[in-house]
């Protein structure tokens, strides 16, 4: 298998928890179904004599462009999705129980104007591509480190060894690549976080202001939280994902690779969020403890910021904007799918020389 097929589903788990930005994102399906496009093309160039390499920079191009299309397709619901979580930083908690999504929604247009969905979406865009590539590039170097320390370069082993490497692999690479992007992450958080006040004026100057205000490691606020998401995000996933695709394949063999990937790709996304949203509604408050000179809301940690929330707004709390996130999985997964395919044949017509 070529490099992006290894990382396969394994490393979309870690995506799916890390880039939340970039909540979604390509999900598991796709990935899985982009797996087999690629291996495909791979055996085709390689009988050719072209250079792999090629192949995998034209695959990252292409998945960071659709990835980054498909979130500024859902860019409303995620925006709607980061105002649900962080309802419960507000003094007024009374008026929790009115919100939902079209009250919401109106607001929105009524006060702020149509173009404020798509608030923060540019730095979301800026993240993707780092991203994608630090992502990809760990992975392949975590995985030969694990290879050569297993003794497994030369050798085929059994499929749990090589499964275990993967599962590694793909969560130290989405903690490599979300410490290394984190802070475009939270810049996101905070600019699509604003409502009718305007404290951070665009990326850069969020970017000074933050580091000003709050020191360099204000940056970096709720890492620890997105990185503790990594491993039950990854294993749900793909768990999931493949569990749902060996059932439907044996009771449907003939139907399509797309139309299995799309579905199952879809509920292994929505699995995966139920599980993890908690964890990521916490990162996002703890994203902006502080922001815009703010009093501290959570001071006792990552473990005191869920028992302050399950206490002052119970369970149900911990999956305040679970709807939006819901709604933007099957188009987000869809998106992806066409952009990626679209750009695929425009880029392999394109002569590469270098």
């Amino acid at each position: 298998m070529n490099m992006e097929a290894r990382v396969g589903v394994v490393v979309e788990g870690g995506q799916r928890a890390l880039n939340s930005a970039h909540g979604a994102v390509v999900d598991a399906g796709a990935r899985k179904f982009l797996q087999q496009q690629q291996q495909q093309q791979h055996e085709h160039s390689s009988k050719q004599g072209l250079n792999p390499q090629i192949g995998t920079v034209q695959q990252l191009l292409a998945g960071g462009i659709a990835g980054a299309f498909s979130k500024t397709c859902t860019a409303p619901l995620a925006r709607l999705t980061i105002l649900f979580q962080v309802q419960g930083m507000q003094s007024d908690v009374s008026a929790l129980s009115k919100a939902s999504i079209w009250r919401e929604a109106s607001r929105i247009i009524n006060e702020e104007g149509f173009k404020a969905f798509w608030k923060g979406n540019l730095v979301t865009i800026a993240h993707r591509l780092p991203y994608t590539a630090v992502n990809f590039y760990a992975y392949e170097r975590y995985k030969s480190f694990l290879q050569s320390a297993l003794c497994l370069e030369n050798q085929r082993v059994k499929a749990g060894a090589d499964l275990g490497v993967h599962f590694v692999g793909g969560g130290l690479a989405g903690m490599t690549a979300a410490s290394a992007t984190y802070p475009l992450d939270l810049v996101r958080t905070r600019l699509a976080a604003q409502r009718n006040t305007i404290y951070y004026r665009g990326i850069c100057h969020a970017f000074h202001t933050i580091c000003r205000e709050e020191g360099f490691f204000g940056l970096y606020k709720g890492l620890g939280a997105t990185l503790l998401g990594v491993g039950p995000s990854i294993a749900i996933s793909f768990s999931v994902y493949e569990s749902l695709r060996s059932y439907w394949q044996l009771q449907r063999p003939d139907d399509s690779t797309i139309m299995v990937s799309l579905a199952c790709g879809s509920l292994s996304g929505i699995a995966s969020s139920t599980a993890t949203f908690p964890v990521d509604l916490v990162r996002r408050r703890m994203q902006l403890e502080g922001a815009a000179g703010r009093a501290r809301v959570y001071k006792t940690g990552l473990a005191g910021t869920f028992t302050h929330i399950i206490h002052s707004e119970g369970l149900r709390g911990l999956y305040r904007g679970i709807l939006p996130e819901y709604y933007k999985v099957v188009p987000g997964v869809g998106i992806v799918f066409m952009t990626y395919e679209t750009l695929k044949m425009l880029l392999s017509s394109i002569p590469t020389g270098y």
